[in-house]
């Protein structure tokens, strides 16, 4: 069973600022860690206030004549409120009577916003985290051990018990109680009450900073996924709208954006799709104009075949019919050639795009196609010469019945040209990291201004003796097409000798493998 696919649901936009916020949304729970920090701190200092409570009260219970002005001493010097109460469960000392409060009792309604704000957090913190919920601290009317569950239980048990509770401004106080020395049950009890309003203030302020730290750090964020959204996804939908266009075919009228200035991945798929759309348009340009040029040429065999047949039909002479027919023979000769050459050339593109080049030696491709020419022999007395290379001197990649094919089509162009009893070269040489085919003839040579024209489809420069219609005009074009599909070049030029034309010169450049 495949798993979705989660990458492609999205836009790139959210999955940009998903990923930044991502970070930021860790750097928030460290906010809650400050919570589980505070926790600690809390349950350190509820332990040495148990401590302290068993150790006043194994003090005060060696000497419990002095056990007011004991508590009164301790209130002078320690930092917690500190009770004891009778076995009876009366208060019998209080700290604050002599020494006044150790720590605050804030009321709410007098406390400014930012304290309200402070406790609001306080409480989503605590709600989110692991935080327990707590009683209320209530200062009793009439005080006594009743009044106090933990001291209760230390008297009752004869064990230390503490709680925590909250104040009315969200500090715990912690308040811890224990049992004086004695035999009989309910004992008499002290009690320890603390607040942790340094801790919570300690919590809060750091809260704040890192708090002030997220906004910071979220703003940077959302500014880099804004310029990443920008510089990423702008970019690529504007490619694909671009893109969409050419599907639809628009290509003409579109133009795909290069993005120039950019160096990255971007700016290089920009200038491959604009590249891949102007070689899109260049071959629908030259689909159009082959199309064009096999219409132009088949009319003229379809008109000639035309006349001969309207003419044979009113012809009563022998001959002139007999001179009719030869017509018709060779425009339908014509037009099948031209038909054979036209498939050949629409589905060259197409195999040249999945061929699978392979390592061959060109020097025996090329002599295997002289030795064919040899056994069949050559029209007018028209002779072949090789100079064959070393093996394995030439070796290419390539499809080898392609690479025959451009070499078939320069000598069958080459012979035709020729005069009688003339030679027709063939060399195959390696020349730094290139392998070199030349064809060599003694024609007239090529004029100067139809170099070009020779390599365009249909175009036909026939020797006057070779009869008309025999060639289609498509062999160098496609021999050009498969030299250039192997990345390799073709071109032509006159061979000279003492100052005079002594025949053309084809020469194909491809690169050794």
């Amino acid at each position: 069973m495949s798993s979705p696919n989660w990458d492609g649901r999205f836009s790139l936009a959210p999955r940009i600022l998903a990923v930044n916020v991502f970070a930021i949304l860790m750097l928030a729970g460290s906010i809650l860690y400050l919570d589980s920090f505070r926790e600690r701190l809390i349950d350190q200092r509820r332990a040495e206030l148990r401590q302290q409570s068993g150790l006043l009260a194994a003090f005060l219970g060696t000497d419990t004549t002095r056990i007011a002005a004991l508590t009164a001493r301790y209130g002078a010097i320690g930092n917690s409120r500190l009770r004891v109460y009778g076995a009876d469960g009366a208060l019998l000392a209080d700290s604050w009577r002599t020494t006044g409060p150790t720590f605050e009792l804030r009321d709410p309604a007098d406390d400014p916003f930012r304290r309200d704000v402070a406790r609001f957090l306080d409480r989503a913190i605590e709600a989110a985290g692991s935080f327990p919920a707590l009683a209320d601290y209530i200062e009793p009317h009439r005080d006594s051990r009743a009044a106090w569950d933990e001291v209760a239980r230390a008297a009752a048990t004869a064990k230390p018990a503490d709680t925590l509770r909250f104040s009315a401004d969200r500090i715990v106080i912690i308040s811890s109680a224990a049992p004086l020395p004695g035999r009989a049950l309910p004992r008499a009890a002290l009690q320890l009450t603390r607040d942790t309003r340094d801790i919570t203030d300690l919590v809060r302020r750091e809260r704040a900073t890192l708090f002030v730290v997220f906004l910071g750090v979220l703003a940077i964020s959302l500014l880099i996924s804004t310029f990443l959204a920008s510089t990423i996804v702008r970019p690529l939908r504007l490619l694909a709208i671009a893109a969409q266009r050419v599907r639809l075919g628009r290509a003409r009228e579109v133009t795909v954006p290069r993005f120039n200035q950019r160096r990255d991945e971007i700016g290089q798929l920009a200038r491959a799709l604009s590249d891949m759309t102007t070689v899109l348009r260049d071959r629908t340009d030259a689909t159009e104009a082959f199309a064009a040029d096999v219409a132009h040429e088949l009319k003229n065999p379809l008109a000639s075949l035309g006349s001969a047949v309207e003419t044979l039909e009113r012809v009563t002479d022998p001959a002139l019919q007999a001179q009719l027919l030869e017509v018709v023979r060779t425009d339908v000769a014509r037009i099948d050639r031209l038909i054979t050459d036209i498939a050949d050339a629409s589905r060259l593109d197409a195999e040249l795009s999945r061929s699978r080049f392979e390592r061959l030696d060109l020097g025996a491709l090329t002599a295997t196609l002289v030795a064919g020419y040899d056994r069949a022999g050559l029209p007018r007395g028209v002779e072949l010469a090789f100079s064959r290379p070393e093996p394995g001197s030439v070796m290419i990649l390539g499809e080898a019945a392609r690479l025959a094919q451009v070499a078939r089509n320069l000598i069958d162009n080459a012979v035709s040209f020729s005069p009688d009893d003339g030679v027709v070269v063939v060399v195959v040489l390696a020349s730094s990291d290139r392998v070199l085919l030349r064809v060599d003839d003694d024609g007239p040579g090529i004029p100067p201004e139809n170099r070009d024209d020779i390599f365009r489809r249909f175009y036909s420069e026939r020797p006057p003796s070779e009869a008309f219609g025999r060639h289609s005009g498509l062999g160098l074009a496609i021999a050009r097409t498969i030299v250039e599909a192997h990345d390799g070049t073709i071109k032509a030029l006159n061979r000279e000798v003492q100052g005079r034309i002594a025949g053309a010169r084809f020469i194909v450049s491809l690169p050794a493998a």
